[in-house]
């Protein structure tokens, strides 16, 4: 017995070469080391300093007043949230924002109207059509809107121009009445999503079997029927993508409004958004503290928005 235990106590080594003598020096299968910190670190990097850093910078400053640039820092408390919860001018711009996304919105049904129509079955020229729409969304925003703001000047703008040979005699002027000068950036806004909208809702009509048409069309379904049926059920996940996006777009609007109505407009106290707000606070009237409060007031807003339409998309968003 004796003689067995040490036989056993013994037992040669496996030779270097062997498969169990590599796995050993391998170690366990799903260590993988210090590889993916090395891939992602200097990313994560990047994201730390350039993007959590100043959320807690701006959320520090919000509780703050400091001088003209930004000198001689003093806590303050919520004094900073107290001026803008109570300043009417919070209200109008929050009331412009929603109304202004609210628009730019509905160019999500147009776009799904668009794309249906360029993916229609043995249409040619489909890319050049893509392109086409695309462009637009290419152009840098302030050039497109001083372009647009040429078009909507009211002695002789493009469309004032096609409204007096239509017959009407006395058209608004535009981007400095203030019941027209939201509305005239809210069509800007949809005319410039179009182009990212239907590449979206393209990729999505592509991965739509056709065979499902087929089927509809051997049961007797309508082109309508089977849009309905088939086409925006299935391609729910691009739009309610398209509607999240829209809707932070939406809620960041500052340039085309400062490009196309600027300061001093007599339209801009009822065109004001919030990014504007925060634009005038910060930069403006140098209150940096109040400033940081307004954009703690926007990036509250779009968390809550967004997470209310991620609780309503389960009812009628489709994933296949």
């Amino acid at each position: 017995m004796t003689n067995a235990r040490l036989r056993g106590s013994t037992k040669a080594a496996p030779h270097p070469g062997t498969p169990s003598a590599q796995r050993r020096r391998r170690g366990h299968p799903t260590s993988v080391g210090a590889w993916p910190v090395l891939f992602i670190g200097p990313l994560m990097a990047g994201v730390a300093v350039f993007y959590y850093w100043p959320i807690i910078k701006n959320i520090i400053v919000s509780f703050q007043q400091t001088g003209a640039f930004g000198g001689d820092p003093h806590f303050v408390g919520f004094d900073n949230y107290k001026e803008v919860f109570t300043s009417p001018d919070l209200m109008s711009a929050i009331g412009n924002t929603l109304l202004y996304t609210a628009i730019v919105l509905l160019g999500i049904p147009l776009s799904v109207f668009i794309a249906s129509m360029i993916e229609l079955p043995g249409l040619k020229g489909k890319g050049l059509y893509r392109t086409m729409y695309f462009m637009p969304y290419l152009a840098m925003p302030m050039a497109v809107a001083q372009v647009w703001k040429l078009v909507y000047n009211g002695n002789f703008g493009l469309l004032n121009q096609i409204l007096r040979g239509l017959g009407v005699s006395n058209p608004p002027y535009w981007l400095v009445t203030p019941g027209w000068a939201l509305f005239a950036v809210s069509l800007f806004g949809v005319w410039a999503s179009i182009g990212f909208n239907v590449i979206i809702l393209s990729a999505g009509l592509k991965a739509i079997p056709r065979e499902l048409y087929e089927a509809a069309s051997i049961d007797g379904a309508s082109t309508w029927r089977q849009f309905r049926t088939i086409t925006v059920p299935l391609l729910s996940p691009s739009i309610f993508f398209l509607t999240i996006m829209t809707t932070i777009g939406g809620f960041q609007l500052f340039d085309a409004l400062y490009a196309m109505i600027g300061t001093g407009n007599p339209a801009e106290p009822k065109s004001r958004s919030l990014v504007f707000l925060f634009y005038r606070e910060a930069f403006v009237n140098s209150n940096q503290g109040e400033g940081a409060a307004v954009a703690i007031v926007i990036f509250a807003f779009v968390a809550v928005v967004t997470f209310l339409q991620f609780l309503g998309q389960k009812k009628w968003v489709n994933y296949v």
